[in-house]
């Protein structure tokens, strides 16, 4: 029997003192509760640093697009203006190679003209200077035969013509047979080449018996005076085709000159084109090199931002849900956890609590009292320990109840019990207000001073990037300015150039007029003194000795004079060469630096329009951080700014707790106590 108490006793304190397991569920749901803001918070961090990863790649991208479409732009402007200079070039060489075959053309064809010239100038100047040999000669012969006198002399006089005088002198053999037909000839031309008013002008007309009648008779009937006449007349015949030739070559060097000089310069000027046209068509060929890589990079940026923004949508979208199913998980939670507390503490009581055995007080009068002067002793002591107000007070109202309770026969295990089922409650209540307000300052803290960090680095990068970028665009706008200046000293280069070579080109012009007519006036007299020296029938005694000297020292002069005008010809045409040289230089170099020039400002312009767009995005994100700031001194004012922090309330609450907790074991141990002695007692009776 007494064993089978102890049993009882032991099982029914068990029970007293067992968690309850709505108590237990409610522990579980705070635990989840706890892990799911813990999961939330972890996502929000991981997802705003997503976010900004993919703003910085959005960010990065567009510039890249930007920049590439300028790229592009600029790739195919200078391709169509390259392709346009091939084009145009192209042209002007066919034109150039057409010129030139058509200068080359005229030149062989005059030339071949020339080359005919002179072979037929050289005939005739053969033909006239043999004729005039053989008039000389038949003029010495027929006057030493007068002097002679004799049977020849008498035929000579009674010819009444000069055929019959010549034939007169082939009989005599003083001439041969060949020599009087060419004689013949010669004057039968010069009877029918003489006009009307020639043959009735006092000169020489002798009857030459020629088959046309034509007759070349001398009035006074001197045959040596006809064959002086004829002898002038075949000299003066060959000086006009002298005189022809010499104009025939002059043309023709004229000529020749004109078309050697097109035919050159235009070889030049096609050299120029086709190096223009080897230029350009390396610029456009690196062009389209650089406008396949700069498309295929833009075509790859374009798709990448497409991919980027795809991502970071679904990575969005996925987040808010997953926020949104947390949030939806915390109030389902949150709900029941509200439900369980409002409507399942009496049944808990009932079930798990000590109601269900609390009718056991009646009966036990004096050692309940003595318990529940014990309990109250207790929580007054625990009150001093932890110089709790609310403690002291629960004490206070327990020691109240008890004396109560002890004249009137109330109910005062109930009422102390209920103090103390209330206080616990409370400070539990207390207690969850506490570390929930923690858990929100630890939530909203981390996430301020989260904000903060990334609001701070966010502007930290922007002032970098454009302070890089205005370094870079007066980096940029020095260059320009260096460029100006180059194309400036290029300018006043090529204009004193160009002045300089006009002043070249005028003195050449002046000088090589000079020296044309110089060397003309030299020839002119050489050909004066050669041709007077060269005549035999002078009638004076000539100064052949003077003369030579005078015809030798003229002719070094024409020598010095030709040399002079050929190195004259030289160097001009060695200076318009390096004129037009260097002109085709400076060409290049200006459209280079123009260009770069135009590129280095519009990249410059891009560069201050983008830093002043950052500048814009900065001033926006310190009005944003200036908010952040603000609300987390806000925060820290209300969660730090404390007398006493959350771990020493936390211990606090527990120790009341703890006491609480004691108190209500005090008062369940005599209640366990009296049960067992009241079954006791019924267990005697029964056996009286």
């Amino acid at each position: 029997m007494a064993m089978r108490l102890a049993v009882v006793s032991s099982a029914l304190f068990a029970v007293a003192m067992a968690d309850s397991p709505i108590g237990k569920v409610l522990s579980m749901i705070e635990d989840l509760q706890t892990k799911i803001l813990a999961e939330g918070e972890s996502g929000q961090k991981v997802y705003a640093e997503f976010s900004e990863w993919c703003e910085n790649q959005a960010r990065e991208l567009s510039h890249e697009i930007k920049t590439g479409s300028a790229e592009v732009d600029a790739l195919k402007a200078s391709i169509g203006e390259e392709s346009a200079t091939i084009s145009s070039r192209t042209i002007k060489v066919e034109e150039l190679v057409a010129s030139i075959a058509s200068n080359e053309a005229d030149l062989a064809n005059a030339t071949t003209i020339r080359k005919q010239e002179n072979t037929d100038f050289v005939k005739e100047e053969g033909e006239l200077m043999e004729t005039i040999d053989m008039i000389t000669r038949a003029s010495g012969i027929i006057e030493r035969e007068m002097k002679k006198g004799g049977a020849a002399m008498l035929q000579l006089k009674s010819a009444d013509n000069l055929v019959k005088a010549f034939d007169v002198m082939v009989q005599a053999s003083l001439i041969g047979n060949s020599d009087a037909a060419k004689l013949s000839a010669f004057v039968q031309q010069s009877s029918s080449s003489a006009t009307n008013s020639e043959a009735e002008s006092d000169e020489e007309a002798l009857d030459v018996g020629a088959p046309a009648g034509a007759v070349y008779e001398s009035k006074s009937g001197d045959l040596l005076d006809t064959l002086q006449g004829l002898t002038d007349k075949a000299e003066g015949q060959l000086d006009d085709c002298r005189k022809k030739e010499t104009s025939a070559m002059q043309n023709f060097e004229m000529l020749e000159q004109s078309l050697k000089d097109e035919i050159k310069f235009a070889n030049k000027d096609m050299e120029a084109a086709k190096m223009e046209i080897a230029v350009s068509s390396e610029k456009k060929s690196t062009a389209e090199g650089d406008l396949e890589v700069t498309s295929k990079e833009l075509a790859t940026d374009i798709e990448a931002k497409q991919t980027l923004h795809h991502d970071c949508m679904t990575k969005a979208e996925d987040f808010e849900s997953e926020t949104k199913s947390r949030g939806e998980e915390l109030n389902a939670l949150a709900a029941a956890k509200t439900a369980l507390k409002e409507n399942t503490g009496g049944a808990d009581d009932l079930s798990y609590g000590l109601n269900q055995v609390s009718f056991v007080q009646t009966g036990i009068t004096s050692r309940s009292g003595l318990r529940q002067y014990e309990a109250a002793r207790f929580m007054r002591d625990l009150a001093r320990k932890h110089q709790s107000t609310q403690l002291a007070q629960l004490a206070a109202r327990m020691t109240s109840a008890i004396r109560a309770g002890s004249h009137s026969g109330d109910d005062v295990f109930g009422k102390i019990k209920g103090l103390i089922t209330d206080m616990i409650e409370k400070l539990e209540a207390e207690a969850e207000a506490d570390a929930t307000k923690k858990a929100y300052c630890d939530k909203e803290l981390a996430e301020t001073n989260q904000k903060k960090d990334e609001k701070t680095t966010e502007i930290e990068k922007m002032s970098t990037q454009i302070d890089q970028m205005s370094a870079r665009s007066a980096t940029l706008k020095e260059e320009v300015a260096a460029l100006q200046t180059a194309l400036g000293e290029l300018s006043t280069s090529q204009a004193e150039m160009d002045k300089l070579r006009a002043e070249e080109k005028e003195q050449y012009t002046k000088n090589k007029a000079d020296m044309e007519q110089g060397l003309y006036g030299i020839k002119l007299a050489l050909k004066v003194l050669n041709e007077y020296y060269a005549k035999a029938d002078k009638a004076h005694a000539a100064n052949e000795g003077g003369s030579s000297g005078i015809i030798g020292l003229l002719e070094v002069v024409e020598s010095d004079f030709t040399k002079g005008s050929a190195e004259m010809t030289a160097t001009e045409e060695s200076a318009v060469s390096t004129y037009e040289q260097a002109t085709k230089e400076n060409e290049i170099e200006k459209a280079t630096k123009e260009q770069d020039v135009k590129y280095k400002v519009k990249e410059s312009t891009e560069l201050d329009a983008t830093a002043a767009e950052t500048g814009t995005d900065r001033s926006g994100v310190q009005a944003e951080l200036d908010a952040v700031l603000e609300y987390l001194r806000k925060i820290e004012g209300d969660c730090i700014a404390k007398a006493e922090t959350h771990e020493e309330r936390k211990a606090r609450f527990e120790a009341e707790l703890a006491g609480c907790k004691e108190a209500l074991r005090i008062l369940e141990e005599e209640t366990a106590a009296s049960l067992i002695q009241r079954g006791v007692l019924r267990g005697v009776r029964r056996h009286a």
